[in-house]
């Protein structure tokens, strides 16, 4: 994608909702025109306007788009006469609030910078003040003209000593920044909001702008052009791509789509293109550039009610579907829409503590620091270099945790999310985006599973959306302390942000005048500050600490979020108070059921499925209602057609509810019940698969009692209750994670005898469910560890989330470990046989020293028997079994049945996967053996 559009749309990801340049006043004072409205945060726009004598009647609506088809209110919004007014429209219930003012002039708004100037190609590099036309928006019309090397930027001075420019062409402004280049050409609105940092461009009038009206209501107006405009014809899209040079092709309709004819040049020119509703980029699809390929005439068309992009290749006539919410490469994405993701195994990974590829944006948390050891340590760079590493493990997907930006003491694995519409600065680079990860993970036929959090946000709310009281932590100092002698790693003196010129990691644009007044000075927090609150002055030795990192949860906004407190005691087997309270002070329990915050969630969703996320994992499930989580995922699923979703809902046993068993809560919060439709938790037949699944706690619950002890007691018992589930074959199973292991305490990390691992790993690539490996388990890695930190004075060195990489760097030794290799081979005995990835286990018996089970798929003509042993070695027999000649895919052996029973021995610590051969396999042979020792694999053969 060219510079200009990449800042353009860059711009258009710093809201929560895509269209605010579509959103214009229109009234008196401006003749019935369209004024675009200015963004004060993530859910309103402002203007500000003076009204005329009261025998002119001032009046005015709100109008998106421009053309009367969608307007607000509906009968004209009446105003006093001879009155100046800031007027505020708000997105989520689009209702209108005014201010009155004495005037519109710049002294009555609010701005961080004292002034501000337009420099560039299209001034001749003068010197053009912008005006404050909103609350710290400042603006300019500018005529681009397109030259060859057109760009700009920003003077504060007058003399370049304080300039901005966008080293990141990511829409937000950087001091002594990169020259912006830009290819746009017209007149266009440049807007530079001096809080967030965010700039904007926009063109300046569109076809519709030009109405206006003499009548005595401008509702006659409206009725007017919304006739006009109801038609297709003035719902534009248009094409622009290489084959044009950028510029506007409307598209026509046909049958019902939107459709053009392009010719697309050599390999050279990259050739691409993207679908723009209104031509000024504020909304167009798909996200990233739709790549074509060269030297080829298309046809075109567009669905504008589910943005899919159809293309037919008129050099050969090969019909080809996109769904517009995939990446732009038709083959980024190998098998997205018609995939099936139980044919795919998972490697889960903490995306901060696997490999660090810059270290640039390496960045100490201001808990538990630890000298050497910063805790955003691995980014998407290094994740990119030693993609190799996972697929030769033989793994189809990667799950990294959440990219969005994240705010909190210690927030380095993502789950304190502070702003969904940006990804975390701290694991990109100028060359390794998270988009470039996606991109490059697909280039190597690996998908990706993005982590996503919708229950909570951070304890500062959501940057340009919600902001949390607190008093800014760079007052604050401990009993018996003295401000600037704090000793905490780099942050020399204080709990901030120590790469923060002021000190404080609380940049919210939407919090008041005194904390942003302070936020933007002081950064040495030495001058005193009045808590509005309280009366208190700061800084104060031993002043409550809950001002600064607390929260106090009946003063939080219920637009937003949920008043009733925090999470104690029996609250966690309570289904109201699981999906109303917070988890903790900095997880904060969003209001998911609020419109408002629906659309900000989804909106962000949206970002990433455009950038080819491939699946979502849904982070605390059971604090949601079902329904009501339900909403969400269906919501992406009816986006992005294809998309798996599973999720976490944590349960210490086998958890099937007090309905169905033993159990001590409701089934409405277990795993079992997000993936159906039922309303009566005694009966999960009642209701069909939701299309949700989840990770598989209920055989992981009994771990600790069975398989890391060398047995199998228990696991034929869970595997009875599979009939509960909407499909039970699409469960994520696996051993341990970043939260849970399989110890007595559920907490640490797998640390007891190797051959028992093995058996783990044996019954869960040939079990039904789609195995999920985390990182470092494939050597043991930190075995025996606590998953997360335990004590005080923990650091995450001496947990399950500590630094892979030296480990990646050592190869060679990493990768003769025998639970790699025996990973391997189990990963790629999966991918040949069909059944394993996807029948479901029938015919189960177990005996605790060993296990067989039955997988059967008749519509791709798969049939496996696999017998599993422990300890010791076994001779399994099992009944009912189709007739015919079997081939073992573990050592080669082959037996006839004749009888519906097939007997066979399983050494100790290993699995025997009994082929039925109607279809010919590829099988890998040895598993390990009781000693974790190779047997000698002889070669490839062909069953």
């Amino acid at each position: 994608m060219n510079i200009s559009l990449k800042l353009v749309a860059a711009a258009a990801l710093l809201a929560s909702n895509s269209s605010y340049a579509d959103w214009y006043f229109r009234g008196t004072p401006n003749n019935w025109s369209t004024t675009a409205l200015n963004v004060v945060n993530a859910n309103q726009l402002m203007t500000c306007q003076t009204f005329g004598a009261a025998s002119i009647n001032p009046r005015f609506k709100i109008d998106r788009i421009g053309n009367w088809s969608e307007s607000y209110p509906g009968s004209d919004y009446v105003v006093s006469g001879n009155q100046s007014y800031k007027i505020f429209f708000a997105l989520d219930a689009k209702t209108i609030s005014l201010e009155a003012v004495s005037s519109c002039d710049s002294s009555n708004l609010d701005k961080v910078f004292p002034a501000l100037n337009f420099r560039g190609t299209a001034n001749g590099w003068a010197t053009t003040p912008m005006n404050l036309v909103a609350n710290n928006i400042w603006s300019i019309d500018i005529l681009l003209d397109g030259q060859t090397g057109q760009r700009f930027k920003f003077d504060r001075s007058n003399n370049w000593a304080v300039n901005y420019g966008d080293s990141n062409s990511d829409g937000i402004l950087n001091q002594n920044g990169s020259d912006i280049f830009t290819n746009l050409v017209g007149t266009y609105r440049v807007q530079v909001n001096d809080t967030t940092l965010a700039y904007t461009l926009t063109p300046v009038s569109l076809s519709s702008s030009s109405v206006a009206s003499n009548s005595s209501s401008s509702s006659v107006v409206s009725s007017t052009n919304s006739s006009i405009n109801s038609s297709a014809a003035n719902d534009a899209w248009y094409f622009r791509g290489t084959s044009n040079n950028w510029s506007s092709t409307l598209l026509t309709e046909q049958n019902g789509l939107h459709c053009t004819q392009q010719q697309f040049g050599a390999a050279s020119t990259n050739p691409r293109f993207k679908i723009d509703h209104f031509a000024n980029w504020m909304e167009s699809y798909p996200q990233a550039d739709y790549v074509v390929a060269a030297n080829t005439i298309y046809s075109i068309c567009f669905n504008t009610s589910t943005k899919a992009i159809t293309l037919t290749n008129l050099n050969s006539s090969a019909t080809s579907s996109n769904s517009s919410y995939a990446s732009g490469s038709t083959s980024s994405i190998p098998g997205i829409v018609n995939g099936d993701f139980r044919k795919e195994t998972i490697y889960f990974l903490l995306t901060a503590r696997f490999y660090d590829g810059d270290a640039s944006n390496n960045y100490y948390n201001r808990d538990r620091y630890k000298a050497g050891d910063p805790h955003w340590r691995g980014d998407f760079k290094g994740l990119i270099q030693k993609l190799d590493y996972i697929k030769d493990l033989g793994f189809t997907a990667i799950w990294v945790t959440p990219p969005v930006e994240n705010r909190s003491g210690l927030d380095y694995h993502g789950y304190h999310a502070y702003d969904f519409y940006k990804v975390d600065p701290r694991l990109e680079s100028s060359d390794a985006s998270y988009k470039n990860f996606i991109d490059a993970a697909h280039a190597k036929g690996l998908k990706v599973i993005q982590d996503v959090v919708i229950n909570h946000s951070s304890q500062y709310g959501l940057r340009n959306a919600v902001w949390i009281d607190h008093l800014p932590i760079k007052y604050y100092v401990p009993t018996g302390g003295v401000q600037g002698n704090i000793v905490n790693g780099p942050y020399l003196g204080n709990l901030g942000d120590y790469k923060s010129a002021y000190r404080d990691d609380n940049d919210n644009p939407v919090a008041p005048q005194w904390f942003k007044d302070r936020y933007n000075s002081d950064p040495t927090g030495t001058v005193p500050l009045v808590d509005p609150k309280t009366g208190v002055t700061v800084p104060k030795a031993g002043y409550d600490a809950n001002r600064f990192f607390g929260i106090d949860a009946a003063g939080l906004d219920p637009n937003w979020y949920h008043l009733d407190g925090f999470m104690s005691g029996g609250d966690w087997e309570s289904p109201l108070a699981l999906q109303r309270k917070h988890m903790a002070g900095d997880t904060i329990d969003l209001a998911t059921g609020r419109q408002n915050v629906k659309d900000y969630l989804n909106g962000a969703m949206k970002i990433y499925l455009d950038m080819g996320v491939d699946a979502i994992r849904l982070d605390t499930v059971k604090h949601i209602e079902r329904n009501e989580l339900l909403s969400y995922v269906n919501a992406w699923k009816t986006y992005k057609p294809g998309l798996f979703v599973f999720g976490e809902n944590l349960v210490k046993g086998t958890g099937f509810g007090s309905e169905i068993a033993s159990d001590n809560a409701s089934a409405v919060i277990r795993p079992w019940w997000y993936t159906r439709t039922t309303n009566n938790p005694a009966d999960p037949r009642a209701g069909v698969d939701s299309g949700f699944s989840v990770l598989d706690f209920s055989i992981f619950s009994t771990f600790r009692d069975n398989v890391t002890r060398g047995n199998f007691g228990g696991i034929g018992g869970v595997m009875a209750m599979d009939w509960v589930y909407g499909d039970a074959t699409q469960l994520v199973t696996f051993f341990q994670n970043h939260d849970v292991g399989p110890d007595n305490d559920f907490k640490y990390r797998y640390g007891g005898e190797m051959a028992n691992a093995a058996m783990v790993y044996n019954l869960l690539w040939t079990n039904r469910g789609i195995p999920t490996l985390y990182y470092g388990e494939e050597i043991m890695f930190q075995g025996g560890l606590p998953q997360d930190i335990a004590g005080n004075s923990d650091t995450i060195d001496q947990t399950g989330r500590a630094y892979f990489g030296p480990h990646l760097d050592n190869l060679a030794a990493t990768q003769s470990h025998p639970l790699y290799q025996h990973i391997k081979r189990l990963n790629k005995i999966r991918s040949a046989i069909p059944a394993l990835q996807k029948a479901p286990s029938t015919q189960v018996s177990e005996w605790g020293a060993g296990m067989s089970f039955v997988r059967d798929l008749p519509s791709e003509n798969s049939y496996a028997v696999v017998g599993l042993a422990s300890s010791s070695g076994q001779t399994i027999n099992v009944s009912g079994v189709r007739n015919g000649t079997y081939k073992d895919a573990v050592t080669g052996n082959s037996i006839i049945v004749s009888n519906g029973t097939i007997s066979f021995s399983v050494a100790s610590y290993s699995a025997a996967e009994w082929l039925w051969q109607d279809r010919y396999y590829w099988y890998l042979p040895a598993l390990i053996s009781l000693s974790c020792a190779y047997q000698t694999p002889p070669k490839h053969l062909r069953l």
